[in-house]
């Protein structure tokens, strides 16, 4: 059975592989031969692909810029890339449950193998892929493959249900991010001609516009946690030695995105009063506890921290150039901002109707 089970999860994990770069390996293929290449050769497409494969499982990558071989690094990677893989994934280890037949004996096993044979080729990928300029850090591409693809599995597997306390957890982020989508939409289309004026100095073509709109799309979760982060006060950062809150202006050279259109032009104090949802949400948080056992709010109220340290993280890194060092929120300053202030909301329905029962 043992054997089974193997020969199950690595076709499997190859399958899950293979069915997400192939389609990027045939779509680089075609921007390359649009764009035009000093060599004949189709091991630079081939190759990129990988990187973009990797970069959606968010490893990150050691630089040497060319000409001058000055290192960089890659970090601040799109975190609406992750769901490409987690659909994959997803997929195949529902074949998985399929092929064994509904063994849920086996399904313990069959999950760590197959995230297991998942990191073992995201690994060999990263070193096969590595060239004189870009090095995936191989060690990286295992770890994450390794938990995206346990964590798909459960997905997967409807067996499986979440307790209350993760429930509620789930829908506090949600909202968290949907209010900082919000703020960003609304900035940027007041600066929408910006945006305009930024493609066109791009010029990027037909093929290079569709990769330019993706890119973009995969990258609005990390400007919805850039956007809650600036009006919670914790701000973020757009490059080394630059910082944008409701109190700060600090900015240099930016990076030629239509994302970007959206930053603010002057500090503005007063943003910081919306930060009054966050509050709301963790009262919110309260009141769905009230019903439940006491210590349930507490527990969300943790899951919550995790979750946005974790999303905090996938959120700030380093973008190619040194003088990108710094890009998005900073760990530590927006775990303090907004989790506190959902701690503040939490407090305020836990405690204040019973000071007004004690004072009766």
């Amino acid at each position: 059975m043992l054997q089974r089970v193997l020969g199950v999860t690595f076709a499997q994990a190859l399958r899950s592989a293979a069915i997400f770069i192939l389609p990027l390996a045939f779509i680089t293929l075609i921007a390359w031969a649009t764009a035009g290449s000093a060599s004949g050769t189709t091991s630079d497409p081939i190759r990129a692909a990988m990187w973009i494969w990797l970069g959606a499982h968010h490893v990150h990558f050691d630089l040497a810029l060319s000409p001058s071989g000055v290192a960089g690094y890659l970090s601040y990677l799109p975190i609406g890339g992750l769901l490409l893989p987690i659909v994959a994934l997803r997929a195949g280890f529902k074949r998985v449950i399929s092929k064994l037949d509904g063994e849920y004996s086996n399904l313990t096993g069959a999950r760590l193998f197959f995230a297991l044979f998942y990191a073992i080729l995201t690994a060999l990928i990263a070193l096969f892929s590595s060239s004189a300029g870009v090095t995936p850090l191989w060690w990286m591409a295992a770890i994450f493959a390794f938990l995206i693809a346990l964590g798909s599995s459960f997905i997967a597997d409807r067996s499986i249900s979440l307790a209350m306390p993760v429930i509620l957890a789930l829908r506090i982020v949600a909202i968290l991010l949907g209010f900082g989508f919000l703020i960003f939409t609304i900035a940027f289309f007041a600066n929408f001609g910006q945006a305009t004026l930024i493609t066109k100095v791009l010029a990027p073509g037909f093929f290079g516009s569709i990769l330019l709109l993706i890119l973009n799309l995969l990258y609005l979760p990390n400007v919805a946690l850039a956007g809650l982060s600036y009006v919670s006060g914790a701000g973020f950062a757009v490059g080394a030695g630059t910082h944008l809150s409701p109190f700060t202006q600090d900015i240099g050279q930016i990076p030629a995105l239509p994302l970007l259109a959206a930053l603010p032009v002057n500090s503005n104090k007063w943003l910081l009063a919306l930060s009054i949802v966050i509050i709301a949400l963790g009262a919110l948080l309260g009141y769905w506890g009230i019903s439940l056992q006491e210590r349930t709010s507490w527990q969300s109220f943790f899951i919550v921290m995790v979750m946005l340290a974790l999303l905090a993280y996938l959120a700030s890194g380093s973008l190619i150039t040194q003088a990108m060092g710094a890009v998005g929120v900073s760990i530590w300053k927006f775990i303090l901002a907004v989790g506190g202030q959902l701690l503040i909301g939490l407090l305020a329905i836990k405690f204040i109707p019973r000071m007004k029962i004690f004072s009766r």
